[in-house]
């Protein structure tokens, strides 16, 4: 993949992220009053909970786009932490950050 081509996808990626993690932010008719719905108590804890695990894991993808783009720079970016061998461009134009090849991944996830 043409270095180019890879910033961009980088950057795109980078403001998906950050947008996301910013939130629409909630209006003053959005904001419910605690009297109100009193019921929905174990909705909202839920609801909080979920939304702390998906910023948790876009902060874990904003780490691993800034070292791919890291890697941009270095000039190693496609290419596996691992094991050097080229991370195909399919990969790379769905995961920009990618680390590893596929097949490395999974084995990394599995702990092996």
């Amino acid at each position: 993949m043409d270095s180019e081509h890879a910033r961009e996808l980088l950057a795109r990626e980078r403001q998906r992220i950050e947008r996301t993690l910013e939130g629409p932010g909630e209006s003053e008719d959005e904001r419910s009053d605690p009297d109100e719905n009193s019921g929905d108590a174990g909705a909202e804890l839920f609801e909080t909970g979920r939304e702390e695990g998906i910023a948790e894991h876009l902060k874990q993808e904003l780490e691993a786009l800034e070292r791919a783009e890291k890697r941009l720079e270095e000039g190693t970016y496609g290419l596996s932490i691992e094991s050097g061998e080229p991370i195909p461009d399919g990969r790379l134009e769905l995961i920009p950050w990618a680390e590893r090849t596929a097949e490395e991944q999974e084995r990394w996830e599995r702990g092996g």
